[in-house]
């Protein structure tokens, strides 16, 4: 297979793990199957490689069908000669297949076609000849009126032009043009003529120079975000241009004729007007797209350690999304995160009313037999904490601060309108806001990824690769987890391999009509839920209730009877040998292996048997910030201080400390050690202590250094 050879020497792989992995794609095996179940066939493959073959695969086939497109387009044209089309069959790159084709790209009216229009063909091959001679004279004949050549020197300028456009087309002079780029390209930008003022939040690069090859990608997309804004103005280009147009001169002019100055010329205005234009266009789309990877890298790995952030579980919830003048929205949970109660108190707005805001507290902890308290880290969060910190309840309840991003966007959305038609978006924000605190994962799939609120410039980049990007992570988080197949959303149920929305709506309906599901055979019950469906989604579904243990692990039923085998050799029900670790020590799995069932499964297997349906996330803690500390004005340089990590970027990680205004550790406040990559050192929520370096009042900023 082409594609699997060209894959394996990218990405350092057996050309027949590759081979078998495409296999299973093209069946319609999603990521997170494969890495799972089918070991023995990709040879043990984690999902970050079957993704890389997924992603070079998809662009292979897209260079493919580009390659097809440029080959008819020439052999329409008549001029696809033997050599052309192997050129255009060997091309590995994009860049080099529009390279072969530029010269045979239709194109709308330029000043060469014109030229060409007006006859001025031989005069351009002539002059390129560079002999010796009058050019004047050789450009006599030419002279046309009735085709708009008025004079030798009209003539001259068009031929001019038919050159400029055929260096502009070379191949070999790109990629001189491109190497010099590539070694001395700087980035540049500078402020736009009176809009320093309104340009503030850009005025790091007001006067800005680096080398366009080493910037880092938060630098390169503030200073696009600064341009599309219109703001700066960025440019490209060699620090020599000399450098650019000496290369040329070298490849194009010969001898110091009249004719090589006619040339010498061409070459000059081609590299100003066609060449130096394009290239810089790709270089710009080029640094644009290594800057979108790594900021959306940043942001799917801060997603990941969101969405597998530590779940409170199921307890009893009551969730307040705090307000000053309009008061703080409360709703009670049941364990399952159902809405139970729901009113509104005005702690803020009088000393009466905020005695009559703890009293209702305490009596709806009592009445519904609250667990726990999610308050929302919003504007007047840390002033509600203060008021739930008065209250005395009668039985232990935690209270805990929890991020709101995106919960605004839930609650005003379709989903959030489905769940809850008859309350309006307070209710649903607050009800959000109760369920992250209980389970994280199940409530943000309903979010869009990236308002979730834990990337860098995720609005300034590609969006389609952004979504594909973060719908992985969603899908890679689902499945590792496992889902509870009659408790969960659809939207849940949608990101679980082989099912989608579509799917995950018959499920939930199949479910409100039939009642909870018995087991997970069941499933093929589903309307248009077939074999192929089940055997992508069953092992990441749990059954609680069902008769069948092994419906609550990750065990996939196609080795159900492989497990039945192993209970029954020690003379125990498979319920049994998954309580008796005893038994299962009992157990030699090398007698199990089989052509389609090795090691690798058989300890899935054994460790899914000691611990059914683990989930994977950390234990939750619970965080508190300093009681001191709650508005920027109460911080003092060399304060240390608690705080919780709310995102991580390339250039450090942002911390919340209690104050409304999150305060930046710099990378090199991190460690006293060179830090490559914040993820080294922190992970998003983790709790630390900070010390405060400076606070800056005016603009609201707060530098902090990481003190554990």
């Amino acid at each position: 297979m082409e594609y699997a050879k060209h894959i394996a020497e990218k990405i350092n792989l057996g050309v027949r793990q590759v081979e078998k992995t495409i296999e299973l794609l093209e069946q319609g095996a999603t990521v997170p199957f494969i890495a799972r179940y089918r070991k023995e066939v990709t040879g043990n493959l984690n999902e970050v490689q079957i993704s890389a073959i997924r992603d070079l695969l998809s662009k292979l086939k897209e260079l493919d069908k580009r390659r097809e497109a440029i080959i008819q387009s020439i052999e329409e044209q008549g001029k696809l000669s033997p050599e052309l089309r192997k050129a255009i069959e060997e091309a590995e790159t994009m860049t080099e297949l529009e390279d072969l084709y530029l010269p045979y790209k239709p194109k709308r009216k330029t000043r060469a076609t014109m030229a060409i229009e007006r006859g001025l063909q031989p005069l351009a091959d002539a002059l390129l000849k560079q002999y010796d001679c009058d050019v004047h004279k050789l450009a006599a004949p030419y002279v046309n009126l009735e085709k708009g050549v008025s004079d030798t020197d009209e003539a001259l300028a068009g031929a001019r032009d038919i050159i400029a456009e055929h260096v502009s087309e070379d191949i070999s002079a790109r990629n001189k043009i491109r190497n010099i780029f590539r070694r001395n390209a700087m980035l540049s930008s500078k402020v736009i003529k009176n809009k320093e003022e309104e340009a503030g939040k850009f005025q790091s690069w007001f006067d800005w120079k680096e080398n366009a090859m080493r910037a880092p990608s938060h630098r390169i997309l503030a200073m696009f975000r600064g341009e599309n804004e219109g703001f700066l103005r960025v440019k490209i280009a060699p620090e020599e241009e000399d450098t650019a147009l000496e290369a040329l001169e070298r490849q194009f002019v010969r001898g110091k004729y009249e004719s090589s100055l006619q040339v010498s010329d061409a070459v000059k205005d081609s590299y100003k007007r066609l060449i130096a234009p394009s290239i810089e266009t790709e270089f710009y789309n080029m640094l644009k797209e290594r800057a979108d990877k790594e900021a959306i890298k940043v942001f799917s790995e801060n997603l990941r350690q969101l969405l597998l952030a530590s779940p409170l579980g199921q307890k009893r919830t009551l969730a307040i999304d705090p307000g000053f003048r309009t008061g703080c929205k409360v709703v009670c949970l049941d364990a399952q995160g159902q809405l139970i109660h729901n009113e509104t108190i005005y702690p803020f707005t009088s000393v009466r009313e905020e005695r009559a805001a703890v009293a209702k507290l305490e009596a709806l902890v009592e009445a519904f037999k609250i667990e726990a308290i999610a308050i929302g880290n919003g504007t007047a969060g840390r002033e509600t904490e203060e008021v739930v910190k008065r209250c005395r309840f009668k039985n232990k309840v935690i209270a805990v601060m929890v991020s709101e991003n995106g919960a605004s966007i839930y609650s005003a959305s379709d989903v959030a309108r489905d769940e809850f038609p008859n309350y309006d978006v307070t209710v649903r924000g607050a009800v959000s806001i109760g369920r992250r605190l209980m389970d994280p994962l199940s409530e943000l799939v309903k979010i869009e990824p990236k308002s979730i609120g834990v990337g860098q410039y995720q609005h300034d980049v590609n969006q389609t690769l952004l979504h594909d990007s973060l719908e992985d992570v969603v899908i890679s988080c689902v499945n590792s987890v496992g889902v509870e197949l009659n408790t969960a959303s659809k939207e849940l149920l949608s990101y679980v391999s082989g099912i989608g929305p579509s799917l995950a709506r018959k499920i939930v309906d199949y479910r409100n009509k039939k009642g909870a599901f018995r087991n997970r055979h069941e499933l093929l019950n589903v309307d248009r839920l077939g074999e192929k469906a089940f055997e992508q989604c069953a092992g990441f579904l749990r059954v609680r209730e069902s008769d069948n243990p092994l419906d609550r692990s990750a065990v996939h039923p196609e080795r159900y009877t492989l497990v039945e085998r192993m209970a029954k050799e020690v003379g125990a029900t498979v319920e049994e040998l998954m309580k008796n670790k005893e038994l299962r020590s009992k157990i030699d799995i090398r007698h199990f292996v089989s052509n389609d069932c090795g090691l690798p499964t058989l300890q899935d297997i054994m460790k899914e048997l000691d611990k059914p349906g683990l989930d994977p996330r950390a234990k939750f803690e619970v965080f508190e910030f300093d009681k001191n500390v709650s508005k920027i004005e109460d911080l003092k340089e060399g304060m240390v201080l608690p705080g919780i990590v709310t995102n991580i970027t390339a250039f450090g990680a942002f911390v919340d400390v209690g104050v409304h205004q999150d305060g930046l550790v710099h990378i090199s406040q991190m460690a006293n050690r060179h830090v490559k990559d914040p993820n080294e050192i922190v992970h998003l929520h983790q709790h630390v202590h900070v010390k405060v370096l400076d606070i800056d009042l005016r603009r609201h900023r707060i530098s902090l250094k990481l003190e554990n």
